[in-house]
C-alpha cells in the first residue's frame, strides 16, 4: 500500500491522471478496475477516476508493489551552470533575460546546461523546491526563445502560475516587443506591415508572400526605427501576431534581412541573427494568483544587442 498527500502542484488533476503519471508500470486496465473495486481511495473514501484532487487530499492505493513503482526523477540539472541573469523573481515566477546561444531545452546536441536546468537548478540550491515536491510538477518555461537569439524568457514556479501564464499568452494578453538590426534604412521611421506567411515543417523554414495561398496565415508585424549606424537601421518591434520566425521572414521580404541571419539574410553560414525579446508588458486581468502583473512591464535593460550597435559591432 502507498499514500500520498496531494501537494498544491498536484492539485486540479483528475485521479486517473496522477495515478498514471506517478506509476507509469501500472497498466491503465488495472488502474480503473481497482479504482472499481475501492482499492484506490481518495481520503479514505470511494473515488471515481474523474474525481478532481485538492491540496491535501490522501490518494490511497492498496495495490502490489511491482505495478507501485514510482516514475524515477533525474537530477541532471544540478549539472547545469548556476549563470543566471534574474530579472525578475516572486513566489510564482521568474523573469530571465536569456543570452544568445544558450538553449531553452535540451536538443540532441546538449542535454544538461539549458536555461530550463539552470533554473531548477537556482530553485533547487535555494531550497524552494526539490523534484519530491510534486509527482507531475516541476519548474517549467512558459515562452521559449531560439538559442541564437536572446531575451526574456518567463518560468513557472508552481502549476497554477503555468497554466495561467500559458493562457496569457495564447490569448496575447503579455506583449512581446523585440529589438533588431537590419540591413538597410527603412523608407518610413515607423509603419505596420503586413503579409501571408507560410510554413515548411520538413525544412524548418518560411516564406512570405501578399497572397494568401493554402495554408499562409496573416501576420502582421509593427516596427519603430530607433537609431541609424553605418548603413543598418535599430528597429523596435511590436509583434501583433507571433508566428514561426516571423520577424525575420517578414523583413527579409521588404529587403530589411535582420544582420547575421543565414536562414533569411545575406550572410550565409552565420545564424546568430541581431534579434532580441527586450520588453514584456503583462496585461493580467483576472488572471487568478498572477493577477498582481497587471500592468506590469519589464525590460532587459543590459541588452547586448544595443551594446553591440552602439560599438559598431555590427558593420
Amino acid at each position: 500500500m502507498k499514500s500520498f498527500t496531494i501537494s498544491k502542484n498536484d492539485s486540479g488533476q483528475r485521479v486517473d491522471k496522477f495515478i498514471l503519471k506517478t506509476f507509469p508500470k501500472l497498466p491503465k486496465s488495472l488502474m480503473f478496475k481497482e479504482i472499481r473495486k475501492k482499492n484506490i481511495k481518495v481520503n479514505r473514501k470511494r473515488t471515481d477516476a474523474a474525481a478532481v484532487l485538492n491540496e491535501g487530499d490522501i490518494i490511497e492505493l492498496y495495490l502490489k508493489d511491482d505495478v507501485l513503482e514510482e516514475k524515477v526523477k533525474h537530477y541532471d540539472f544540478t549539472n547545469a551552470s548556476k549563470k543566471l541573469d534574474i530579472l525578475y523573481e516572486d513566489e510564482n515566477i521568474l523573469l530571465i533575460d536569456k543570452k544568445v546561444g544558450l538553449l531553452c531545452h535540451p536538443d540532441g546536441n546538449e542535454y544538461v546546461d539549458t536555461l530550463i536546468s539552470r533554473v531548477k537548478r537556482y530553485l533547487y540550491d535555494k531550497g524552494e523546491w526539490t523534484p519530491e515536491d510534486s509527482s507531475t510538477f516541476s519548474p517549467a518555461l512558459a515562452n521559449r526563445i531560439d538559442r541564437n537569439t536572446g531575451g526574456i524568457v518567463i518560468a513557472a514556479k508552481n502549476a497554477e502560475a503555468l497554466r495561467i501564464l500559458n493562457e496569457k499568452i495564447k490569448s496575447r494578453d503579455i506583449e512581446k516587443c523585440y529589438l533588431t538590426v537590419v540591413h538597410g534604412k527603412m523608407d518610413k521611421e515607423s509603419d505596420t506591415l503586413t503579409a501571408f506567411l507560410s510554413k515548411d515543417t520538413r525544412k524548418n523554414k518560411v516564406t512570405v508572400s501578399d497572397k494568401e495561398t493554402g495554408n499562409a496565415k496573416k501576420i502582421v508585424t509593427k516596427y519603430r526605427v530607433l537609431d541609424y549606424q553605418n548603413g543598418n537601421s535599430l528597429l523596435e518591434i511590436d509583434l501583433k501576431t507571433g508566428r514561426t520566425h516571423q520577424i525575420r521572414a517578414h523583413l527579409a521580404y521588404i529587403g530589411h534581412p535582420l544582420l547575421n541571419d543565414g536562414k533569411y539574410g545575406k550572410e550565409q553560414g552565420r545564424y546568430r541573427q541581431a534579434l532580441y525579446s527586450y520588453k514584456l508588458v503583462f496585461n493580467m486581468k483576472n488572471a487568478g494568483i498572477l493577477s498582481y502583473l497587471d500592468g506590469k512591464e519589464f525590460k532587459a535593460e543590459n541588452c547586448e544587442l544595443i551594446h553591440n550597435f552602439k560599438e559598431n559591432r555590427y558593420t
